[in-house]
């Protein structure tokens, strides 16, 4: 990777991954695309390029591409589940037309491609613990299709085209930097804010909700390494199972109790988000990712809370 566009690079993961990017590729570009509405701001815009890249629109791919001579693209576009659940054609659209769009470029260009897909591609006859590698993906919500339906799409452009396509199944993402987004698993960052603000926190999900989850440093760096492992290992590429942790809101919140222990969670239960949290597994085996790129992540619970509290408490200036 030299010249580098994030598609989607103002949202929870690409704001983050772009300032990473540019750190470890400081020679190269790292551009920012972003669309209306969503321009970069502070640090993201003052520290490199940024361009205009609607994911819907093939043309702005393209001049994106050419403008500076991009290798790799990082394809971050997309509504998150509960969002996706209410603007199911706009998920579409984005999700796989959008996706399309970018590896119709990539063919053409000769671009990498990393188009993230997740937890939500399974369903609930997916087994639930230990997720295998390789298993049934029947998902019920528009989310989860459009990421099934993207991974077999990009597997598609490697075997028929030849285009470097490569992915990781995100499992729910936590992080003090960028502000939850709509997702089932967000209620993992919110209780961290409510914690430090000194808030009841109000958990949608109910108790024994397990989930598997990662703190957003392991995720990034899971973002990276698969693009730059050797492909003659990769016996997988859309998209491998990445695992750090699980918990359930009953375990986050004892964790957080040992550090802030006047905090307090009730319950206020979320149909729509129960229902999308059911659906999906309670742990995911990673091993395929742990054999071909040596994949292992670096945060476990413990790990993650100290470190969310701590910048958090600067972030709020509490």
């Amino acid at each position: 990777m030299k010249n580098i566009l994030i598609i989607g690079s103002t949202g929870q993961i690409g704001s983050e991954l772009a300032m990473k990017l540019r750190r470890e590729y400081p020679g190269g570009n790292v551009v920012a695309g972003y669309i209306k509405g969503a321009e970069p701001k502070g640090e993201l815009l003052e520290s490199g390029p940024s361009h205009l890249v609607d994911i819907t629109d093939a043309a702005q791919i393209a001049e994106a591409v050419d403008k500076y001579n991009v290798d790799t693209i990082y394809n971050l576009a997309a509504l998150l589940s509960a969002v996706a659940e209410s603007k199911p054609q706009l998920a579409w659209k984005i999700g796989l037309g959008g996706l399309f769009n970018t590896l119709e470029v990539a063919r053409e260009k000769g671009c990498a491609v990393f188009t993230p897909s997740s937890i939500g591609s399974f369903g609930p006859t997916t087994p639930h613990v230990k997720t295998p590698q390789d298993t049934i993906q029947r998902p019920e919500t528009m989310y989860g299709v459009t990421k099934v339906s993207g991974e077999l799409l990009s597997d598609y452009y490697f075997h028929r085209f030849g285009v470097d396509t490569r992915s990781v199944r995100f499992p729910g993402l936590i992080s003090y930097v960028a502000p939850p987004g709509g997702g089932t698993t967000d209620y993992a960052v919110d209780i961290y804010y409510s914690a430090v603000k000194g808030e009841k926190f109000k958990c949608p999900l109910k108790p024994g909700t397990f989930m598997d989850m990662m703190y957003m440093p392991d995720a990034l760096r899971a973002a990276v390494e698969i693009m730059e492992a050797d492909p003659t290992r990769l016996r997988h590429r859309n998209s491998f199972n990445i695992a750090s942790m699980s918990f359930d809101p009953e375990i986050i919140s004892a964790k957080i109790k040992e550090h802030v222990p006047g905090f307090e969670m009730e319950y206020e239960l979320d149909p729509l988000r129960q229902e999308i949290a059911d659906s999906w597994p309670d742990s995911l085996d990673d091993t395929c990712a742990r054999e071909e790129w040596d994949w292992k992540p670096e945060f476990g619970l413990e790990e993650m809370t100290v470190d969310m509290l701590k910048n958090l408490r600067v972030k709020l200036g509490k």
